[in-house]
């Protein structure tokens, strides 16, 4: 079997492998195995072949994989639709109960539950909005609107 067949086979063997470990790293070895294929296709000696293997997954590994990786790892840069709503503040229209409410948030009027289905919350309360549910703010006083008194 031809030399470049089986760096074809490693490489082959590598990209499986990364499919299944997803960690980046295969997945650049396989390119260096691919480099060594084209080099054995050349007709060059394995020790060249061996050396173009291992300049390519290093340089991939050194020069690729911080890159990537650094990308992966960021947040995305602005929440966005419904997500935009979540941890802002609004204030209630109306009575908010577990049937009904309405809420207005950044200058939109919204329908609102209370987040805690047992709490009912006034008219006029500051609540914080803490999810979306389709249309409906899921909101929660940022006080207790009715205080004990002393």
């Amino acid at each position: 079997m031809p030399a470049w067949v089986v760096w074809l086979v490693v490489a082959a063997a590598l990209g499986v492998a990364e499919v299944a470990a997803l960690t980046l790293s295969l997945g650049l070895i396989a390119i260096g195995a691919l480099v060594a294929a084209v080099v054995a296709s050349t007709g060059l000696p394995l020790a060249f072949q061996l050396i173009a293997f291992g300049v390519a997954s290093v340089a991939g590994l050194a020069a690729v994989r911080p890159i990537a990786a650094r990308h992966i790892r960021q947040p995305p840069l602005l929440r966005t639709g419904t997500a935009a709503l979540v941890g802002r503040e609004a204030l209630t229209l109306t009575e908010v109960t577990r049937h009904a409410g309405r809420a207005r948030i950044g200058g939109e009027e919204w329908s609102a539950r209370p987040y805690d289905p047992e709490n009912v919350i006034p008219e006029g309360v500051v609540v914080d909005v803490l999810a979306i549910e389709g249309v409906t703010a899921l909101v929660h006083p940022r006080e207790d609107p009715w205080p004990l008194s002393p």
